[in-house]
């Protein structure tokens, strides 16, 4: 602990600085003692420089508070505020400290505003020598000048937080003298009165800690587990800070330490959807940046999948029961209602002829701990055979997960607030009947499988009788073939392998497609809403007479989109081929396409980070089904922003297959004449030589994370001298070492930096001028998700807007088509 100044003003001083604040000299503090007093226009600085105390007004209000701030940061700061809930009309406060108990008082006209109350927070004697200081920490503190304790306060700021956490500080209890850390949210920029939302920390036997809206949990960080809370997997060592669990008869509370003692770093209470953000200093940016926020998603809402359900953000819904749980309210969970929870399928039967067992929950975060029982020094083994004993013990794991993990905990009653990780995470053991077991399914499963295959077979064969009288009976084989762009043999509509809609039924649900109907337009015809006779929304592409895609794209896309199943992929509903007309029927994506928001300085408010960043991880996963994980390997080659949909949650679907080519086996690359796509996604080899494979989709979705993260399309894009497209822009910016200057200005207030600069980072990769550089899909999804050091991106193909594979003028004529809104397609026709 650094010695701190302890010079006390002569009455000579305070004559000095009275009439030097009357000539509105602004002054400053390194202490203040009982003959001196502060007013508006002084300052209290810390030893170090970095903080200090005065007044001041919050954003427009003319209102006057006492607050500490940041000093060398030059946009104002405020950590602490005094009179938070009191403030000043004008500048006659004065602040002064009481001789015989050492606290400070702020009066207004002889008013007290705002006191402490050293006396009641020491075991000390009345002070002999008392003294206030703002520390190098940013805690102001009153002290008795004689203690030889330097850390023996009489009274600090630290003890009653505001919405900051610092560096040393802590959130939660103070046991011995029953006191609550916690902090609370501004009501607004403008008033530092408390808001709804608050950080706390439970004194429950199992410790937890969450976000409050009120009285209401609103988001819950889980307990601590020895290397992170249970709900924050993603919190790992870093070079920036680390964490600190304590947990004694005396306290319970969290706080941080920085690594580098030179960077700003702050905890704030928001008062917005994302509560809780780390805020970075970044001098070279002169802004704060934010480096996590919390809630991460939807599944950081608590208990959003009601009692015994657990939350996993990469499924749709995202709400599923447990294991061996099933909706209470079926009705309610389908309509997306999720509140009611889950109920066990068959009761616990706690007794010694039909022992209950447990089912191993892999990488979630516990549920709440409001009905818990701990014990650190106990084992897993101990703990299994504790919980058995009790009929109320509904699950059980380690408290530590750290090595082969230690430490006994037991929840009862429901299980509330579970969700699942994608990595990280720490196991559950979740209590279950005899017969719920997985030994108990198997032999079941077995029997359930052999008749549902036999009879499905059954009715399979009498389906395809039935169909093949239907079909002959109804004139439908058409015998003659068509030819595919590179000269294949293709099959006709019968080998579509997919629902056919009459003309009738989709007119009818398009109101005849009236203009009403119309959402969208694109290079090979227009699409229409329109609803089915039981109800369902649809999306209907009535491709165009004059449209440059024949029965060849119209089949191939109905084959393709039949045959594939992701969540992150437009799902086909069925199609109608009668005389010239060709329709797709989509499942109707209510929120349109990506381009409607990332490229609209209104509607892009609408998604901030967060959103932005599941929508890259969600489009990710789509391109690795197809180029991986699919039967056939899919290149899509023509991945753009109006080609991705958003369903009702904003998650991503992939669209429009109608220019996507499919390999077998090992082929992963392809050669046409016939260049297909949107200049400006398409790969430097693809545009230039039509050469084209599943890194031609990469060098796309490189494109598309640039323009979701800087608003601004990549073509007709121009900065400055008008000679760079955005890919030479961000490659610019990132040697410069200023990526982050031109991102969209709708998530400059919610941008985590650690993930933007991961995902420019890999959008760089992504757009490298030679294929064998790019990363393939899966190793996109692996650096997305994970913290690894990456390698670092060479010039990417296109830069300075011009093509480093140069076409032959003679062979390949670019054309770009009109794309917009909802299911588009745009052709790039070779001459």
């Amino acid at each position: 602990m650094a010695c701190y100044p302890m010079a006390i003003l002569s009455m000579m001083s305070i004559i000095a600085y009275i009439q030097m604040s009357f000539l509105g000299v602004s002054l400053a503090f390194d202490s203040i003692a009982p003959t001196q007093f502060m007013r508006d226009g002084m300052t209290l600085v810390s030893q170090g420089g970095d903080f200090e105390l005065g007044f001041f007004s919050p954003g427009k209000s003319k209102k006057r508070y006492l607050g500490i701030w940041y000093k060398n940061v030059p946009i104002q700061t405020v950590v602490w505020v005094a009179n938070r809930v009191n403030p000043i009309n004008d500048s006659s406060a004065i602040l002064t400290l009481n001789p015989t108990n050492g606290n400070l008082i702020l009066r207004q006209n002889n008013t007290v505003v705002w006191y402490t109350n050293s006396s009641s927070h020491s075991d000390q004697q009345t002070p002999l020598n008392p003294v206030a200081q703002l520390l190098d920490s940013g805690n102001l503190v009153v002290r008795d000048q004689k203690d030889s304790n330097p850390e023996n306060y009489l009274w600090q700021s630290f003890d009653f937080p505001s919405d900051t956490m610092l560096p040393g500080m802590k959130y939660g209890w103070d046991l011995k003298k029953n006191k609550n850390w916690t902090l609370t949210a501004w009501k607004s920029p403008d008033d530092p009165a408390p808001g709804d939302f608050s950080c706390v920390t439970d004194r429950h036997n199992y410790p937890d800690s969450a976000l409050m809206k009120g009285d209401r949990v609103y988001s819950r960080f889980g307990p601590w587990n020895g290397l992170h809370t249970s709900g924050s997997p993603e919190v790992k060592p870093n070079p920036l800070y680390y964490f600190k669990f304590v947990y004694t008869i005396d306290a319970i509370y969290y706080t941080y330490y920085l690594r580098n003692k030179s960077i700003y770093s702050r905890i704030v209470m928001n008062q917005t959807d994302y509560v809780r953000y780390r805020y970075v200093w970044v001098e070279a940016e002169r802004n704060w940046m934010v480096y996590k926020s919390k809630p991460v998603d939807i599944c950081d809402h608590y208990g959003l999948c009601g009692a015994n359900g657990n939350c996993v953000i990469t499924e749709s819904p995202v709400c599923e029961c447990l294991k061996g749980f099933s909706p209470k309210s079926l009705e309610a969970w389908d309509s997306m209602d999720w509140s009611h929870g889950c109920v066990r399928n068959k009761p616990l039967n706690c007794s010694d002829k039909h022992k209950d067992g447990f089912i191993r929950l892999e990488g979630v975060k516990v549920p709440d701990t409001t009905h818990t029982w701990l014990d650190e020094r106990m084992g897993l083994e101990e703990c299994k055979e504790k919980c058995l004993k009790n009929c109320s013990c509904m699950a059980f794991t380690n408290s530590d997960i750290r090595g082969q993990g230690s430490g006994c905990a037991m929840w009862f009653g429901d299980l509330v607030d579970i969700r699942q990780f994608a990595s990280g995470g720490q196991f559950l053991y979740v209590r279950m009947p005899a017969s719920e077991l997985e030994v108990g399914y198997v032999h079941r499963r077995k029997l359930r499988i052999i008749v549902g295959t036999t009879i499905t077979g059954i009715l399979g064969m009498l389906l395809v009788g039935c169909c093949c009288l239907y079909y002959v009976r109804r004139g439908m084989t058409v015998k003659s073939k068509t030819t595919n762009e590179d000269g294949h043999s293709e099959g006709s509509e019968s080998d579509l392998d997919l629902a056919l809609l009459d003309l009738p039924t989709i007119a009818s649900a398009t109101h005849n497609f009236s203009p009403e109907n119309k959402i969208g337009k694109g290079g090979f015809g227009t699409v229409y809403k329109g609803k089915l006779g039981n109800g369902k929304t649809i999306a209907v592409k009535r491709l165009s007479m004059s449209s440059g895609q024949g029965l060849t794209e119209f089949k191939n896309e109905v084959k393709l989109i039949a045959k594939v199943q992701h969540r992150n992929l437009v799902k086909l509903l069925g199609c109608c081929i009668q005389g010239q007309e060709k329709m797709l029927v989509y499942e109707y994506m209510p929120n349109g396409s990506l381009d409607f928001f990332i490229f609209d300085e209104n509607q892009g408010k609408l998604l901030d980070w967060p959103k932005r960043f599941h929508i890259i991880c969600g489009i990710a996963r789509g391109l690795m089904y197809l180029h991986q994980d699919s039967r056939l390997r899919i290149i899509h080659r023509d991945l753009k922003a109006s080609n991705v949909l958003l369903d009702d949650q904003l998650k991503p679907k992939i669209s429009d297959f109608g220019m996507a080519k499919t390999f077998g086996g090992e082929q992963t690359e392809g050669n046409t004449n016939r260049v297909v796509g949107t200049y400006g996604y398409m790969a430097p080899e693809y545009a230039s030589y039509g050469v084209f494979s599943v890194k031609s989709d990469v060098f796309s979705f490189g494109i598309l994370v640039m323009e979701i993260i800087y608003g601004k399309r990549n073509r007709g894009f121009y900065y400055a001298d008008q000679s760079h497209n955005l890919i030479s822009h961000a490659w610019l910016l990132w040697k410069e070492g200023k990526a982050l200057k031109w991102i969209d200005k709708n998530i400059e207030e919610s941008h985590v930096v650690s993930e933007v600069m991961r995902c420019l980072h890999v959008s760089l990769l992504c757009v490298q001028q030679h294929p064998e550089d790019r990363p393939d899909m899966c190793s996109v999804v692996l650096m997305l998700g994970s913290e690894k050091e990456l390698d670092e991106p060479k010039a990417p193909g296109f830069f300075q807007g011009k093509l480093l594979h140069v076409a032959n003028s003679s062979s390949t004529h670019i054309m770009q088509s009109h794309s917009t809104n909802e299911i588009t397609l745009t052709l790039l026709q070779a001459r």
